[in-house]
């Protein structure tokens, strides 16, 4: 059973889009996921416009990967490191603690972290 950051169960980020590494709507760890991606984020055209000029488009839509393309407003499971870069660039994200994996623990403070949590 994967934990959150509040050391409870892991609640679902998003089925709408379909998020998380494994499309299953958790941002859970994965060992195989070197993108980490198990912050749940709710994303703003902001961060989408900066992601998108740093070469990671998530505004497109992509068939060929069952991807609906993002828009302000959508909860996704971002990359650990994106979040970090992003809020460090002025583009921080609130996220879901219940919805965020306990591994982010290994690199953020949950005092840091309640910091950016949704309201």
């Amino acid at each position: 059973m994967q934990k959150n950051v509040l050391g409870e169960t892991l609640q679902s980020c998003s089925t709408d889009p379909m998020t998380g590494v494994m499309r299953d709507g958790f941002c859970s760890y994965v060992p195989q996921d070197s993108g980490l991606h198990i912050v749940a984020a709710k994303v703003t055209d902001s961060f989408l416009e900066w992601n998108r000029a740093r070469g990671n488009d998530l505004i497109t839509p992509k068939p060929q990967w069952n991807f609906p393309g993002l828009k302000d407003g959508d909860w996704w499971c971002v990359c650990m490191g994106v979040w970090l870069r992003s809020r460090d660039a002025g583009h921080g994200l609130q996220i879901k603690l219940e919805s965020c994996d306990e591994k982010m623990l290994d690199y953020i403070s949950l005092e840091e972290l309640k910091k950016w949590e949704i309201e």
